[in-house]
């Protein structure tokens, strides 16, 4: 994995305030499917100008296999806590692709999965933030590599014909901080959005989510909220969505 890779990805946190996120997830009947996270920065390259190009660095499109990264990493994560060990074991089933093109405006990162059951990838955003963490940390040189600490989790059902997604705070002194955190960021986050967008087998019924939109086929949902909003309340893209029979 080339160095500016760990560059980009490490930048991830930074510039992840000013763009927006698209959790999607393509489900099967038998409950397998595919589930990406999406941040598109193309927005944030476009915003900085010209002054980009002049950094001279090479765009990148590359693929990172989390499996493979931990496999080569593995003398390094077994000296860590075990409670760290299980958190990297998470990001296994992942891969993250990344582009990045100065000369076109192009930034955006993708972390995506094939699961069996959609509970096998709970709390995709987390695995997002932990993939970038890590990836900052990469160098041998750079210490110790561990995921940052997260004070929300998410949860993702499917049983039934019911599809559900709920999130509850972990660790509510860590979450109090990141609110204080975001204070004085919030006019530069006023205009970034989270959207699902899930895909199901059948026709969906009903949702909890009155806002949400559908696709002419009346199986796709989608569902777009404020970045700041999610960021002070987790629980406001908790859903539970019905399929007909």
């Amino acid at each position: 994995m080339k160095k500016i890779q760990y560059a980009v990805v490490a930048a991830l946190i930074v510039v992840a305030a000013s763009c927006n996120f698209t959790e999607e997830i393509h489900l099967q009947e038998d409950g397998s499917g595919k589930l990406s996270i999406n941040f598109d920065g193309s927005e944030m390259m476009d915003m900085a100008g010209d002054e980009l190009t002049k950094t001279n660095e090479e765009p990148i499109d590359s693929i990172i296999s989390f499996k493979d990264f931990l496999e080569e990493k593995k003398d390094s994560i077994a000296q860590l806590p075990k409670e760290e060990q299980e958190k990297l074991k998470k990001l296994e089933p992942f891969n993250m692709r990344m582009v990045m093109d100065p000369e076109k405006k192009l930034m955006m990162f993708d972390l995506f999965s094939e699961f069996k059951n959609v509970n096998e990838v709970n709390d995709a955003f987390t695995a997002f933030q932990d993939a970038s963490s890590i990836g900052g940390k990469a160098n041998p040189q750079q210490g110790q590599m561990k995921p940052a600490e997260q004070p929300t989790e998410v949860n993702y059902t499917f049983k039934k014909n019911k599809f559900t997604r709920t999130a509850k705070i972990v660790d509510q002194e860590l979450f109090e901080q990141q609110l204080d955190s975001l204070q004085g960021a919030e006019m530069f986050l006023s205009g970034s959005t989270y959207t699902l967008k899930y895909h199901f087998p059948k026709k969906i019924k009903s949702t909890t989510a009155e806002e949400a939109t559908f696709s002419q086929d009346g199986k796709t949902l989608i569902y777009e909220v404020n970045f700041l909003d999610l960021m002070k309340n987790p629980s406001v893209l908790d859903l539970e969505v019905e399929l007909e029979k």
